[in-house]
């Protein structure tokens, strides 16, 4: 559980091992580990600490670089933020049926993720009187390193962060989850961070659609998972009226939503056009004054094209330290399609290249509306003392949505409260979205054969190919303007589309599920047919066997839940197979059902 800087630690999910402020946790993929439960919902608890005798270990680390606020941050007392890294050494963790049921059930975008780790940090940093220089009460500290960033420290208190690490993208839940026990932990150490993981390791799996309760150092969290075919405006999570739990449960509203108008304030202008930025897949900085910022606005950034999912990378936190800092700032070719979020101004220098930079300043605690950052050109980016500003030469498709800025506005004069603001905010692009998805919804529909044609002794019919010029051409009577007011090139934000990791990512998941529709639709056709035996009488064995051979294998993805079948079809094939083999000889009897 607890890790400090050099010491080597062990693996947590497959690949979360690394040298300098280690993470080692308690998360087992095995079915027969006693941490089962616990590793349904995190893949380890980090603490992360510095040790100075062994200084520069640190640099062969990324967990414990992405868990520190860097040294222009600033950040004192408490401070909370997120970051995503890739799973090292290229061994991914086991993925059992769980987590593919977990995802068959979730809303694309809140699968597990299968190749990235989450982190959620509590940061600890408290000011210490009787030092001259430094805000620590132990270790050490030297403010800048020849990137500028933080090296090492100065005689002061001992920075130290609490981490979870988790594949579940439930920002809302862990954060929450981190302000219970970060201070209870920071007080008492191990014994608390190990009777809270005994805890966590009796909660109920996160199964979408179900309302849980999830009990911890003596408070009831409760939250509902997002099921798949959930309505995108449903109500937000009310307390179960008959259940009469004690202590009375702490009702979270989501797992996952943040509150968008706070994260959006300096940029609610240019909204819209981050939103276009983000369906295109367009590489963008995000240069925040501190990690809670960079982290909360990316997480914003990347949920707003939800239901649909965000097929590109994202860093929601990210240091010049990080291992993949060469991989994303190279410059011998075009910008990777990541939203980056940073805190040191060295990125400026090192990001020159890239398209759309995002600078933001402190925030503003009234109540009234900060100043918005400007548009300005690339070209007047400079180095260290960039102004705020939105960089880019991008020009929005849509005209502006001037009725949502003006309700909005509004809302901030008569001081209307922050999480109606982030609903009204949420739904205006929700509803964007959907109106530029369901056209393409309307017409990936059009492309499935219909059900008639699927007879059940032939394999089923192809899924027609997707052809752009026909979709467009499909627009002109079933385009966006039925669904949306907005005005503007359409047309062009399509064709901008289809060149994106979104249009590739959206194609690729919509034609499986069809696949998988088609294929079940198959099985079904099989089990209902009356005249099986009638079928096999002019058969061969070789084409009774391979029908055997193909049924267990769609009964087999079946009950693994990669086909939507009902039960009863199910149970339909487990006969079928049974009589099928009952009619061949006991020779291949033998073969296809061994003792």
């Amino acid at each position: 559980m607890e890790g400090r800087a050099g010491a080597g630690s062990r693996r947590a999910g497959g690949g979360l091992g690394a040298a300098g402020p280690t993470s080692s946790g308690r998360a087992m993929r095995t079915p027969e580990a006693p941490w089962e439960r616990f590793s349904a919902w995190l893949e380890c608890v980090c603490v992360v600490t510095f040790d100075l005798e062994l200084g520069q270990a640190l640099e062969k680390s990324s967990i414990c670089y992405l868990s520190f606020p860097d040294s222009h941050s600033g950040c004192l007392g408490d401070t909370q933020f997120s970051f995503r890294m890739r799973q090292c050494g290229g061994q991914r963790s086991p993925w059992h049926a769980d987590d593919r049921h977990y995802n068959s059930m979730a809303p694309v975008a809140l699968q597990r993720e299968p190749a990235h780790y989450l982190g959620y940090v509590y940061f600890r940093q408290v000011k210490d009187s009787s030092v001259k220089r430094g805000y620590f009460q132990k270790g050490h500290h030297r403010t800048l390193s020849r990137r500028g960033d933080i090296c090492s420290w100065e005689p002061s208190v001992l920075p130290q962060s609490l981490v979870l690490v988790s594949r579940l993208p439930f920002v809302r839940l862990f954060q929450s989850l981190l302000s219970l026990i970060a201070p209870e932990y920071f007080e008492k150490l191990a014994p608390c961070l190990e009777a809270v993981c005994n805890e966590i390791d009796q909660w109920p799996a996160p199964v979408p659609g179900q309302t849980l309760n999830l009990p911890v150092m003596g408070v009831v969290i409760q939250v509902r998972i997002p099921s798949r075919v959930d309505r995108p405006e449903s109500s937000p999570l009310k307390q179960c009226a008959q259940e009469n739990l004690l202590p009375a449960p702490v009702v979270l509203a989501s797992v996952h939503e943040l509150d968008l108008f706070r994260c959006f304030r300096p940029v609610l202008t240019h909204v819209q056009m981050l939103w276009e930025l983000m369906l295109l897949g367009e590489p963008l900085v995000v240069l925040a004054p501190s990690p809670d910022m960079s982290s909360e606005l990316v997480l914003a950034l990347t949920s707003c094209l939800q239901p649909l999912k965000f097929c590109c990378d994202f860093r929601p936190y990210f240091t010049v330290h990080d291992s993949e800092f060469k991989e994303l700032t190279t410059r011998t070719q075009a910008p990777p399609n990541v939203v980056l979020g940073v805190t040191n101004p060295f990125f400026i220098k090192t990001l020159q290249h890239w398209p759309h930079v995002l600078r933001i300043g402190e925030p503003k605690t009234s109540g009234d509306l900060p100043k918005q950052v400007k548009l300005k050109k690339p070209s007047r980016l400079k180095t260290l003392d960039t102004k705020p500003g939105l960089y880019t030469s991008y020009t929005a498709h849509l005209h502006r949505d001037k009725a949502l800025l003006k309700r909005l506005l509004k809302g901030v004069q008569k001081k209307r409260p922050w999480d109606l603001q982030s609903a009204l905010l949420r739904q205006r692009l929700l509803e964007l979205t959907q109106s530029f998805i369901i056209p393409l919804e309307h017409y990936m529909a059009s492309l499935m054969p219909l059900q008639q044609s699927i007879t059940p002794w032939k394999s089923p019919p192809q899924i027609r190919p997707f052809r752009q010029d026909d979709f467009l051409r499909s627009l002109e009577h079933a385009g966006p303007q039925l669904t949306c007011i907005l005005k503007g090139d359409w047309l062009g934000l399509y064709r901008r589309f289809f060149k994106s990791p979104h249009f590739d990512g959206w194609y690729r998941q919509r034609h499986k599920e069809m696949a998988q529709k088609l294929e079940a639709l198959h099985l079904e056709a099989i089990c209902e047919a009356q005249n099986i035996e009638a079928w096999m009488k002019d058969k061969s064995e070789v084409e009774v066997v391979d029908l055997v051979l193909k049924l267990r294998e769609k009964l087999i993805r079946a009950q693994d839940h990669q086909l939507p079948v009902k039960e009863m079809t199910l149970q339909r094939a487990q006969l079928y197979i049974k009589t099928v083999i009952g009619s061949l000889p006991k020779d291949l009897q033998t073969v296809l059902c061994p003792p």
